[in-house]
């Protein structure tokens, strides 16, 4: 049994797909622009986009009660390879050991011309 999860504290989905699925004790979130919610729009600079997508994670994940210590794996889709650092530093500021496994690619384009996307799997 599969549920999709919705929630107004992060942006809406901009496509056939729902910000995240519930299934048993697993939460997909599907990957999270650096979109915020109240305004629409994308904040300046590559750490303040990272924190922002992960604010959006939470929000989603808070809908089943869950917090990103559930999470046990994220994709993190970068425009530019050459924003890991920082991405990474502020990444590290949100997750506490044991980390979530983690892959990290650099993309040619992601919707809205965004500097990254996550998207994370979770589990009860």
């Amino acid at each position: 049994m599969k549920q999709a999860l919705a929630t107004a504290q992060a942006p809406a989905a901009i496509g056939p797909y729902s910000q995240g699925i519930a299934a048993g004790q697993t939460v997909y979130v599907s990957g999270q622009l650096p979109i915020d919610p109240a305004t629409g729009g994308i904040p300046e600079g590559i750490a303040a986009q990272t924190a922002q997508s992960l604010k959006n994670i939470q929000a989603i994940l808070a809908e089943q009660g869950m917090t990103l210590a559930d999470v046990v794996k994220t994709t993190v889709f970068l425009a530019d390879m050459n924003d890991f650092a920082e991405m990474n530093k502020v990444y590290g500021e949100y997750f506490a050991q044991p980390f979530p496994a983690r892959s990290a690619v650099q993309v040619a384009k992601l919707p809205k011309g965004a500097p990254l996307e996550i998207e994370c799997i979770a589990v009860k």
